[in-house]
């Protein structure tokens, strides 16, 4: 065969040219994924110093009752909602504040609710364990172990009823295997096909049992499977690993693929709650995962990569405590709600015609 003069450089200009565009494509992937690295660090930053705030001020008694922080465990509610969408659902814990805020809820209508006040999301009258909010479709806060299970599968329920593709995401700690609704609701998910995504929060004490102590079986994604829905666990201490997760199993529910299930292995850095003595795990314990705190984790790993800078981080720390610092000055203009409001919903503003 006869070769046309100038094709070899034809085509080594061609060879070239392919490089370039693969190189070019690999550089906007690493902005691309050093752009998205950042917004989660920056997401389960704002938890963080929310909660640390909440600490504080629980301490100065400016919050009361019973108050549950996330301070550890930020890696998968920053993960998981990065995989939402608007029209999805959130169903949550009693340890909801990173959910509630990372969904979209103000930082300064969560700490007005917490101080009891009727400019917060649910006029003062849920507090710390009860966060709502109908705008973002945020449905607790629910305070009753396994309690938001059963929600979440009605809520899947009626989108899968109306035609409507969306993904309810329901977030529960490892202590509602033992509960009936557990059981009660994966069995129904799987059998009808529902759209729900379980993220079970697995940080292995439920308030202060271990799990190897309440559960024979401690891989909670097995007893998932057991229905016959697609499970897997997942490094809950990964935020990027939580991310990669989260996507696939919210791609599939949202394209039909019925209910699917992440068990999160995390951990909580402080006790159950601010009353909880933490008197069943050793201090060692509790030092060995904040050697993995998810936070310093990605952040160093950026700085590494060069997809932090110094001034990069210097500007998310600022913003979010700027955030937070307007959170707790709406909190503390907030009122009490008037006593001539407080039969008000009692029963429905709406008349029966």
């Amino acid at each position: 065969m006869t070769v046309p003069p100038g094709a070899d450089e034809a085509g080594a200009d061609e060879a070239r040219a392919d490089e370039a565009r693969a190189d070019q494509n690999r550089a906007d992937e690493a902005m691309a994924d050093a752009e998205r690295s950042r917004f989660l660090l920056q997401q389960m930053l704002r938890v963080r110093r929310f909660e640390e705030k909440c600490v504080e001020l629980y301490s100065a008694a400016k919050i009361r009752g019973f108050m549950h922080v996330y301070i550890g465990e930020e890696a998968v509610a920053a993960g998981v909602l990065a995989n939402l969408t608007p029209e999805d659902a959130v169903v949550a814990t009693y340890r909801e504040h990173g959910h509630a805020l990372l969904r979209g809820v103000s930082a300064g209508a969560i700490l007005a609710e917490m101080y009891g006040f009727e400019q917060g999301c649910c006029r003062g009258r849920g507090g710390s364990m009860h966060l709502f909010d109908q705008a973002t479709r945020f449905f607790g806060g629910n305070a009753i172990v396994a309690g938001g299970l059963p929600l979440a599968v009605g809520l899947a329920l009626a989108d899968k009823m109306a035609g409507r593709s969306r993904v309810t995401a329901c977030f529960f700690g490892e202590g509602a295997v033992a509960e009936g609704e557990f059981h009660e609701s994966l069995n129904l998910a799987a059998l009808w096909q529902l759209p729900v995504l379980f993220c079970c929060e697995n940080n292995l004490y439920a308030m202060g049992t271990a799990l190897a102590r309440s559960e024979s079986q401690t891989n909670i994604a097995l007893k998932a499977a057991a229905y016959e829905i697609p499970s897997w666990q997942v490094d809950g201490m990964d935020v990027l690993a939580v991310d990669e997760g989260a996507r696939r199993a919210a791609d599939a529910v949202r394209n039909g693929g019925g209910p699917h299930f992440l068990e999160l292995r995390t951990y909580r850095f402080r006790a159950h709650s601010m009353y909880d003595p933490e008197r069943y795990r050793e201090k060692a314990e509790v030092a060995q995962w904040v050697g993995r705190d998810p936070i310093d984790h990605l952040r160093t790993s950026l700085e590494d990569s060069g997809g932090l800078s110094a001034e990069q981080w210097n500007d998310l720390q600022q913003d979010v405590d700027s955030e937070i610092a307007q959170a707790v000055e709406f909190a503390e203009a907030g009122t009490p709600e008037p006593v001539d409001q407080l039969t008000r919903f009692t029963y429905s503003d709406r008349s029966a015609s």
